[in-house]
This record gives C-alpha cells, sequence and structure tokens, in this order.
C-alpha cells in the first residue's frame, strides 16, 4: 500500500513511520512540508502523492494552550481534518484519523463504549470531537482511533517529565484522583496497522489494557528506574490549577478492536516495562 502518513516526525507518527514501513511505501510529510491547515496544501499532497491510505498522525496536542488559543487548536484539530478528507472525496482513499479520550467528560463509572454520549469539557476535546464529525460527514473510508495518555521515545509526554524532575528534584507530587490507561506509542502503531489490515471502520478505542491514577503510573516509572528513593506524594487535580480541565475518568472499552482484529492490547504495566528497555538500551547506544 502506498501511505501518506501526516505528522510523521512526531511521538505517534514516528513510531507508525516504523511500523508501517516495512511492509508499505511510506511517504511522510510534517509541519515543514505541508500546512494541514490549508485547503490547497492537502489537495496538493494527495494529487502529488496519490496514495491508498493516509494516516493522520499531526495534532495540536497542549491542551492547556488550547484553552487561550482556540483558533489555533480548531484550525489544526478540526479544520485540517476537514480538508484532509476534502481532498480524498471521490478517490477511494481510507483514513486513519486519531482522536481522544478527551471526547468525554470524564464522569463515568465504567469503561467507556464508542457509542457512548461525547461531552468534552475542554477546548481541546471540543476541536477532536469536530475533527472526528467532520471525518464522518465527508469520507466513507474512514478509521478514527481514540486513545489515551500516550507515551513514546520522541517528544515531551508524562515518563519524560517525571523522569526529569525525579532526578533535578529528588520529589515529586502527583495527582491521584484522574484514571485512565497509560499507552505507548509503539503497541498503538501495531494497532493501527491491524485494523487496517482488517480493513476496520468507524470508530475505534484502543489503548493498552488496564488502569491506574497518574501518582500510580509515576510510582511504576521510578520503580523501573530504579528510582525508589525518590519521594512521591499523591495531590488532587483540584490542586494542580490547570487552564483545561481533566476527564477524572478516561477509561475506554476496547470490545470493538478485539472482535475486529481478534487481539488484545497487553497490559499497561508490561507496555511500559518493554519501553523502558527499550529506552534504556537506546541511551546506552547513544554514550
Amino acid at each position: 500500500m502506498r501511505i501518506l502518513l501526516l505528522g510523521h516526525k512526531g511521538m505517534l507518527g514516528s513510531d507508525l513511520l516504523s511500523q508501517f514501513r516495512y511492509r508499505h511505501e511510506v511517504i511522510g510529510m510534517d509541519m515543514d512540508e505541508i500546512d494541514i491547515t490549508r485547503a490547497d496544501d492537502c489537495t496538493k499532497a494527495v494529487a502529488d502523492t496519490t496514495p491508498q491510505v493516509i494516516i493522520n498522525a499531526a495534532a495540536y496536542t497542549n491542551v492547556d494552550a488550547c484553552e487561550t488559543d482556540r483558533d489555533g487548536c480548531f484550525a489544526v484539530n478540526a479544520e485540517a481534518v476537514k480538508n484532509i478528507a476534502g481532498a480524498c472525496l471521490g478517490k477511494n482513499i481510507t483514513i486513519i484519523h486519531f482522536s481522544t479520550d478527551y471526547v468525554f467528560d470524564g464522569k463515568g463509572t465504567r469503561p467507556y463504549e464508542e457509542t457512548d454520549p461525547c461531552r468534552p469539557v475542554s477546548v481541546y476535546g471540543a476541536s477532536k470531537l469536530a475533527g472526528e464529525r467532520y471525518l464522518q460527514e465527508l469520507s466513507e473510508q474512514h478509521i478514527i482511533i481514540r486513545t489515551a495518555w500516550l507515551y513514546g521515545t520522541k517528544g515531551k509526554n508524562f515518563v519524560g517529565a517525571i523522569l526529569d524532575k525525579a532526578k533535578t528534584t529528588g520529589e515529586l507530587t502527583v495527582v491521584d484522583d484522574q484514571i485512565g490507561s497509560p499507552t505507548c506509542t509503539r503497541d498503538l502503531a501495531a494497532a493501527t496497522e491491524l485494523l487496517m489490515d482488517k480493513k476496520g471502520r468507524g470508530i475505534f478505542h484502543v489503548t493498552n489494557r488496564g488502569y491506574c491514577s497518574w501518582y500510580e503510573f509515576a510510582k511504576k516509572i521510578l520503580k523501573e528506574a530504579h528510582l525508589d528513593t525518590v519521594k512521591i506524594s499523591p495531590m488532587k487535580t483540584a490542586d494542580l490549577d490547570r487552564p483545561a480541565p481533566r476527564p477524572a475518568y478516561s477509561v475506554l472499552n476496547m470490545q470493538k478492536f478485539m472482535a475486529a482484529t481478534g487481539k488484545t492490547m497487553q497490559p499497561w504495566q508490561l507496555a511500559f516495562q518493554d519501553y523502558y528497555k527499550q529506552l534504556t538500551s537506546r541511551t546506552c547506544c547513544v554514550q
């Protein structure tokens, strides 16, 4: 398959590139090559590359910045999706797009299903939901993957922030009243290829299996890094004073993904152990 991968230099995009390039012809484009907020750029990219599949891993992901940059946030997370889908009209192109647990309000008490009502409480969540709806309206050949709590070997993420702060301050305070599923981008990339191979259509929830609080995830990070002596204390989200509201409960039901692929995602604990081994082996090689 010829695949146009948008955002291939990012945290998720780099793992998607690694996953797909062994079996497919992958053409990567990032911010320095395309402005997806411009419809003309999207039309030209599709005409120049003639892809059979477009994977959109580009997004405005600074949740707090979105609160004060609504226009910029919606331009990337919603209008750009409309541009991509519009450029594919009548061309028999499958579009794979990534969304988020932030489309839900986080007030649930059971894992969210794909059909549950969406009630975003932040600008970021609202922008991602708008992107979903544009894609649903304009393309019948789409896969929307909602995921959560991503971390990978590139870009800023929770794992890197915890390790950096632990090594520099020796003390951490982490929220314990937000619940979700830490998800390794490498595992998500493999799941994405599975859904493409199985010709999945519609919305799918995909995360690593199981759930925890950010506090529990931080404790796991410190344990794997042999930083057990670092003091870590729990705190409440209300005391964090962030601009954007966060969903308190972000666990996603993955029955639809399992039914479509015949596979289950590995537990988040094992996924993180594998990730950390990869991370430390890369660091050793560089040194």
